[in-house]
């Protein structure tokens, strides 16, 4: 069987991943090696770009490839950035990368068709071409980690928007107040990533200290900024209420939002990354009454809602499929 070799760049704010990877004739893909490094972010730029040659390198030699073996190069890295013209622009979590040609220096280096794409786009390409998302034409990816983002297939193609700012999902804001995310008070980040059910928490949890009651999984004011949204599901899955309240906000809130891109996008299948394939017992009953009250019948009933296929994984699956 004939099969095709990949290699993807994962670029993160705290470490970056060479990725190696095989496709083969039925569609199949393989991850068959991965190194992972700091980024240095205080480094900067050049620092990176000489560690990835490096782990680039290492990666072809252990393999036993050439670059003329590889079909193609992707890279996945937080945005904004220049996808027609193989920029990185001005990330937050790359201090210092200001309009990074990274497409032009890898493809001169090494002499290999490459690409690069944001970090959501990357993770719905994956799951689409190989994951939840497979035999779908219409997709949402929806991140659910840290932050919340999403890519976009439409009608079989990744849809990016006018300057690739297409799917920022998370500044939409759905309370004129509450937890903050993306820079807005009560945004759909706000209410439905890591950072916003640990604020939700926090806040809730602060009433009840100082009313005298108690929470199982914060014992007193010094350990409020300890809460995180991991630590608040692992309360929920031990029955404590004041955590399985914060899980039935943040689901309420995510039926909201996903009432408004069923309605606006008509989408086949919604796939939702991290969070909500860890606490899916916690989140569904509350998201799906939401949507059936708020959406418009016919389009609910033809959208699925499932975690991602690709799991823990997504992240080196997003960088291979950016080119694959």
């Amino acid at each position: 069987m004939t099969v095709q070799h990949i290699l993807g760049i994962d670029i993160g704010g705290t470490k970056c991943a060479v990725i190696c990877g095989s496709i083969t004739q039925d569609g199949q893909i393989n991850i068959t090696g991965k190194s992972v490094f700091p980024t240095e972010t205080a480094k900067g730029f050049n620092h990176t770009l000489q560690n990835i040659y490096i782990h680039i390198d290492a990666a072809l030699t252990q393999t036993g490839l050439a670059p003329k073996d590889l079909a193609g190069i992707g890279i996945s890295c937080g945005g904004p950035l220049d996808s027609k013209r193989g920029l990185i622009m001005s990330p937050p979590n790359l201090p210092g990368w200001d309009n990074i040609p990274i497409v032009e220096l890898i493809e001169k280096r090494y002499g290999v068709k490459t690409a690069v794409q944001n970090d959501a786009n990357a993770c719905a390409l994956a799951e689409w071409k190989y994951g939840a998302g497979r035999g779908y034409e219409n997709v949402i990816f929806l991140t659910f980690g840290t932050g919340m983002g999403s890519g976009l297939i439409l009608n079989g193609r990744l849809y990016a928007g006018t300057n690739d700012m297409a799917g920022e999902v998370g500044h939409i804001r759905l309370e004129r107040t509450g937890p903050v995310g993306y820079g807005k008070a009560g945004s759909f980040e706000g209410f439905c990533s890591g950072g916003g059910i640990a604020q939700l928490a926090q806040t809730m949890v602060l009433e009840k200290l100082q009313m005298g009651e108690k929470v199982t999984f914060c014992e007193g004011f010094e350990q409020l900024h300890d809460i995180t949204a991991k630590s608040v599901a692992e309360a929920a899955f031990a029955g404590d209420e004041a955590a399985i309240e914060v899980y039935r906000i943040c689901a309420n809130y995510l039926g909201q939002a996903l009432s408004v891109l069923i309605d606006v996008l008509n989408p086949e299948v919604i796939v939702l990354g991290s969070i909500y394939g860890r606490a899916q017992a916690l989140i569904e009953p509350e998201m799906r009454k939401v949507i059936v009250r708020e959406c418009v019948s016919h389009s609910h009933r033809v959208c699925r809602i499932v975690p991602a296929g690709l799991g823990e994984s997504i992240g080196d699956y997003a960088a291979l499929a950016v080119n694959a």
